[in-house]
């Protein structure tokens, strides 16, 4: 689904609420991460089995599986991931002096 994808890209995840832990934090079930997440979640009332959108930064790229810094690294299957903003690098800036 995101075979474009590279180090530093910003990407979306796809995960499903599990339950609230507390009043501020719900832990969500990753496709194909074999560990649940909990993540902060303060302004939504999320139920449990909504879906919801993770959002990170690629650090890592080993063949089909890829690693997002969702706040902790979380390592997951290239096709669960959905580009959001490709990674631009800096621009530089033209040197303004006039030659003498």
């Amino acid at each position: 689904m995101a075979k474009g994808i590279k180090v530093g890209d910003e990407v979306a995840i796809m995960a499903t609420v599990r339950r609230r832990v507390t009043d501020d934090r719900i832990s969500v079930s990753i496709p194909s991460y074999g560990f649940p997440h909990s993540i902060v979640d303060k302004t939504s009332k999320v139920k449990k089995g909504q879906p919801i959108e993770l959002t990170g930064d690629v650090t890592h790229i080993d063949g089909d599986w890829v690693t997002v810094n969702l706040g902790v690294p979380v390592t997951v299957n290239m096709d669960t991931l959905r580009l959001v903003t490709a990674y631009a690098p800096p621009k530089r800036k033209t040197l303004m002096d006039k030659p003498t």
